[in-house]
This record gives C-alpha cells, sequence and structure tokens, in this order.
C-alpha cells in the first residue's frame, strides 16, 4: 500500500526514482509523483493521478535534474485520487517536499491549529498536514530540519513512514518510521530508500530495516545515521538482503500472476528444503525445537490473518486441531484487536501475513504480547515488521510475490501450517508414526503433484471464456476444502471484478440456495474424501435448480463428471494436504476469466499489496 523511492549520490535521480516506483507498482496505487532537487538548489515537485507512465510523460518536457530526490505512488485514503492529493507534497512556502505512507489519525485537530496561524493547504491529505507542522515548528523554532521533525512528530498520533527533502540543504534526506515499513539501501557513496527492499535490490544488497520511532538521517559523503525523536543515536543492523533479481521480473510470462502461480512447485520446494527430509522420515522446524516447551505447554492456539492469510489460518486450524489434539481459534486480526480479547500466558497466537508489514496483525501482535501470550509469526518478508516483533516462527520462503492476489505465499502457508502440525503432532504424541510418516512422505510429493495441475491451464484457460459473462459466482466446498473455497471466491472477486462468494457446501440450503439459476456457475471441490458423498448431494441440488457446476474432481472420478457440466481433474492426495492441489486451477479460473475480460489482473483496482494502515 504506497510506495516509497528515495536517491542520494552521484547518479541522476529521476530514472532510479522511477524504475524504484515501477518496482513497487505490486503495492496498489492510483497516483505517482517525484520531487528533486536541481544542480540550481530549486526544489522541483512533479506528481499527477494514474499510473508510474503517466507521471514519466508528464515529466516529458520538465527539469527533471538532480542527484537526490524522493518518488511516492499513493494509495488514497484522505482525499480522492487526484494531481493535487498525489505526493510530494510542499510546505507553503516551497521549501519542504514530503512523502508519507500511513495515516495521521490525529491530522484533523493539527490542521485546524495551523489553519488557525493562517496556514494555508492545498490538498484533502493528512500528509500535507505533517509537513505544513514540520515547517511552522522549524520557522517558529529556529532550528534545523531534524529537530524540526522530532518535535513534530512528538504530536503526531498514527502510522507513518516518511521522507522529507529541503531545497536550503540539498545534501541531506530526512527518513522516520512508525508502523509503515521503510527501508535504507547503502550503496558506494550512495543512499536508497524504500518501503521494501524490491526498487533497491538493483544496486545495492546492505539495508537497514528502520524500527518504530527511528529517524534516518541521510548525507551525501557521510555514513548513515540513525536516531530516535528524543536524539539518541542508535546503531542499527546492517543486513544482507537475499533476493533474485529475476523473482521480481516477469522472465517472459504476460502477467506476474500467472508467473507466481506457476512458480508454486519451486517455491513449496523451497519452503521445505531442510525441514522435510523424506530420507529420516522428519519434520524439523527450529522454532520447534527452539521453543519446544512454550509451544508444547500451551493451552490453546489462536491464529490471527487478514485476507488470503486468514484463509490459510482456517486449514491450519483443522490441521493443528486435528493432528495435535489442541483448540485452535481463527480471528480476523481488525476484530481481534478491538474486542477486547481474552489471551492468557498459556495461548500461543501464531500471526500470518505474506508482507510482514500487515496494520491490523502486526496491531493483534502486540496486544497478544501486551498480554504475555507467546507469538508464532509466518511471513514472506525476510526482515520485516511482524518477524522482528514476534518470539519465533517459520518464513514461508516463497520469493517476492508482485502479483496483488496473493497465490504462491498462500499455499506457502498452508506448507509451513501443515509442517508446524507434523512437527508438533510428533513431539505431542498425538499422531501414530504410520500416519506421520505417511503424511510426510505426501507433503514431499506434493510439487510434483502440483506440476500435474499446472498442466491443465490451457483446459481452465479455455473453459473461462464460457463464463465471462457471468454476474456471480458460488464456491462450495466442505472441511479442508471449505477454506479453499472461500480463497477461490476471493481471488475471482480480486482480479475479475465478478461478485463470489465461498460457502461450506452443506450451508448452501440454508440461504445462497435462492439464488441459484441457469445464470450461476458453482464451483464445487468434490474430491473423493470422507465427505465425497454428501457433497455429491450438494451438488445434486444445484443442478435440480439449473445451476452450472464446475467441479473440481480427483483423476477417475466417473460419478460427478457424469452430472458435473465441466470438471476438472486433479491428482489424488491425502485429504488435509488436498487443499494444496485443489487452489491452482481456482487461481487459474480466475486468472484467465479476468484476461478474458481485460482487467488489469497484476494491479487490480482499489486494492493494495500491503496493507500498512486499518
Amino acid at each position: 500500500m504506497c510506495g516509497i523511492v528515495g536517491y542520494i549520490g552521484k547518479k541522476e535521480a529521476f530514472p532510479i526514482l522511477i524504475k524504484g516506483l515501477r518496482r513497487l507498482e505490486y503495492r496498489g496505487y492510483d497516483s505517482a509523483g517525484v520531487a528533486l532537487i536541481n544542480e540550481e538548489g530549486n526544489l522541483n515537485v512533479f506528481k499527477t493521478k494514474g499510473k508510474v507512465d503517466d507521471l514519466v510523460q508528464y515529466c516529458d518536457d520538465k527539469n527533471v535534474g538532480g542527484t537526490i530526490g524522493i518518488a511516492h505512488t499513493r494509495w488514497a485514503t484522505h482525499g480522492e485520487p487526484s494531481s493535487v492529493n498525489a505526493h510530494p507534497h510542499y510546505s507553503q512556502s516551497q521549501n519542504l517536499a514530503i512523502i508519507h505512507n500511513g495515516i495521521i489519525e490525529n491530522y484533523s485537530q493539527i490542521r485546524d491549529r495551523l489553519l488557525a496561524k493562517g496556514i494555508k493547504f492545498v490538498s484533502d491529505t493528512d500528509t500535507e498536514v505533517l509537513v505544513q507542522l514540520v515547517e511552522y515548528v522549524q520557522t517558529k523554532k529556529q532550528c534545523d530540519l531534524l529537530t524540526a521533525v522530532q518535535l513534530s512528530l512528538h504530536e503526531v498520533i498514527g502510522a507513518y513512514a516518511i521522507a522529507i527533502l529541503d531545497h536550503r540543504n540539498p545534501d541531506t534526506i530526512i527518513a522516520a518510521r512508525n508502523q509503515s515499513p521503510l527501508v535504507v539501501g547503502i550503496g558506494e557513496d550512495e543512499f536508497f530508500i524504500g518501503s521494501d527492499a524490491s526498487p533497491i535490490i538493483e544496486y545495492t544488497d546492505k539495508v537497514v530495516y528502520l524500527e518504530d520511532g527511528n529517524i534516518a538521517v541521510i548525507k551525501r559523503n557521510e555514513d548513515l545515521k540513525v536516531v530516535n525523536i528524543q536524539n539518541r543515536k542508535l546503531y542499527p543492523e546492517i543486513q544482507t538482503v537475499d533476493i533474485n533479481l529475476g523473482q521480481i521480473e516477469k522472465c517472459g510470462y504476460p502477467h506476474f500472476m500467472l508467473k507466481e502461480i506457476f512458480e508454486q512447485p519451486d517455491c513449496l520446494t523451497n519452503c521445505m528444503r531442510g525441514r522435510v527430509n523424506v530420507a529420516t522420515d522428519n519434520v524439523v522446524l527450529s522454532a520447534v525445537i527452539d521453543y519446544k516447551k512454550q509451544l508444547l505447554n500451551a493451552k490453546r492456539f489462536i491464529i490471527v490473518a487478514c485476507g488470503t492469510s486468514w484463509h490459510a489460518g482456517l486449514i491450519g486450524k483443522q490441521l493443528l486441531e486435528s493432528l495435535c489434539r489442541i483448540p485452535v481459534e481463527v480471528e480476523y486480526a481488525s476484530e481481534f484487536r478491538y474486542r477486547n480479547p481474552v489471551i492468557t500466558k498459556d495461548d500461543v497466537v501464531i500471526a500470518i501475513s505474506q508482507s510482514g508489514e500487515t496494520a491490523d496483525t502486526l496491531a493483534a501482535v502486540k496486544l497478544a504480547k501486551k498480554h504475555g501470550a507467546f507469538i508464532y509469526g509466518i511471513c514472506n518478508a525476510i526482515g520485516s515488521s511482524i518477524p522482528r516483533a514476534t518470539n519465533t516462527g517459520s518464513y514461508i520462503h516463497v520469493g517476492p510475490e508482485i502479483g496483488v492476489a496473493s497465490t504462491k505465499a498462500f499455499t506457502g502457508q498452508v506448507t509451513v501450517l501443515t509442517m508446524l502440525a507434523l512437527a508438533l503432532a510428533k513431539e505431542r504424541g498425538t499422531i501414530n508414526s504410520k500416519e506421520y510418516l505417511e503424511l510426510v512422505e505426501e507433503l514431499h510429493e506434493i510439487p510434483s503433484k502440483m506440476k500435474e495441475v499446472l498442466k491443465l491451464n490451457q483446459r481452465i484457460a479455455d473453459l473461462s471464456r464460457t463464463f465471462t459473462y457471468a454476474r456471480d459466482f458460488l464456491f462450495l466446498g466442505r472441511g479442508y476444502s471449505y477454506p479453499v473455497a472461500l480463497e477461490g471466491a476471493l481471488k475471482l472477486k480480486e482480479i475479475s471484478y465478478i461478485h463470489a462468494e465461498g460457502y461450506p457446501a452443506a450451508e448452501m440450503k440454508h440461504g445462497p440456495i435462492a439464488l441459484i439459476d441457469s445464470d450461476m456457475p458453482v464451483v464445487v471441490i468434490a474430491t473423493h474424501n470422507a465427505m465425497y458423498e454428501k457433497v455429491l448431494s450438494n451438488i445434486q441440488e444445484v443442478k435440480a435448480r439449473k445451476g452450472k457446476v464446475i467441479a473440481i474432481v480427483n483423476e477417475g472420478d466417473e460419478t460427478i463428471s457424469r452430472i458435473a457440466d465441466e470438471v476438472i481433474e486433479m491428482p489424488s492426495t491425502m485429504e488435509c494436504l488436498e487443499p494444496l492441489l485443489a487452489t491452482i486451477p481456482l487461481q487459474l479460473l480466475a486468472y484467465h476469466i479476468a484476461v478474458c475480460k481485460g482487467k488489469d489482473v497484476d494491479q487490480p483496482r482499489n486494492l493494495a499489496k500491503s496493507v500498512t494502515v486499518e
């Protein structure tokens, strides 16, 4: 959600900033802008509604020279998407320019105070309020920019990652962070700023992840300086980023989403590498070894997550309860933090987030820690906020996910939850050795079976053309397949803008059945598991009302194949591992329907990849 890029060094900044913004397009945005200090010391701000390409076109006849600059892609919160509301924002004197991710919650009170002082505003944003406050403090106190930023942030309530330029000090960028991610890249006689490492890795693999309350003073020809709001000098660790540039490029695929769908077999192999050892019939997670006592003594697990990660959590609940025989609750992080939940020191809270920066999930983690719970994080982004805030956890190691609609992160999360359940079940003695060995061996085979499912891509692409007319879809599943139905519906609505709902198949007759007619496609996950006969009955109920059934079945199924309108066959696996295979046809179905409808698959409207605000 929103993207920040900054550069200071010896090179021309504009091309670096634009390339960085393109790297961050996956986060979702509706406007873009850049601020540069040129050789004459002029601070120039250029911004426009639309995409980065629109910004480049707008700047075509502008003076974009300079070796220091900041740039931003905005996802609208305060004020509609427009050139005026786009970042960067000038201060009233145009001495300062700011970019900002997050939300200033008390912006209205600060704005009213500044209006009373005669300061005029041109935008509807909370961000402009912040830059006007910094300038007001700087003028009133006759202080330098760092001091003005520190004093101003004392007055601010909310989340922010900011970068500020002052044309009177053309060799410095001030950057600060609170509850919104910000990374500083350290190169040879140059520095970079990013919302994450993706715009930086082309130039350096050395980064500093700013913590909450950190302020970076980035000066040309000087070492990076980091202080807090009280001006105490800090000594953050310089970390090495291990990201392959090819992971954030399309590599011949028409869209990142399709590339990431096809990457899943290799991603899950990477996720399991060193953790699932078939030779010794064992699953090893370092977090379980290092924190065995806390995990084994837990009276309850609470999974907190949002969106796709919440769906993974629902599968995790069934895995942990079935294999480990321990009660598990799954909570929307956004609701958990506000409903005064009962949390004790005997609870383990599992926080799931692809980006590791999801604001609601991070807040839920902090609330749970305050109550003494043990926190286990499951994330993809190494060095992100949630892994740093948790007691322990597991990375999913699926590589950067650029498509806004999550695919490989979902299957990575489910894989880690499966490994966690297996490791804990063995330690707890709640699984017999025969079932354990069968599950370990079958989990190891999942990537090769995924490759078989991906061979259905053209078949699903052809099938998708038939259903682009639909205004509504229903997705049904039972047991482990119910969360997959929810995820399939979410993927379709995210990228095709077709209304879709997921339901437990047995619940269909308690309401949704009223919607079914000849224009209603119904996707049913009908693999040959313990509830096969019951799902078969649900399909017959749909057909009796002229609904169009697309069934996901196991290879060789003859019963459902005779009554469904369309059948997609996939290899058989153990029931608790079926989500890892069944989700792929639903990802491909959503993708191809969206492509047929001419939608922007990788950057669907109104959505952001990393949701860093409430």
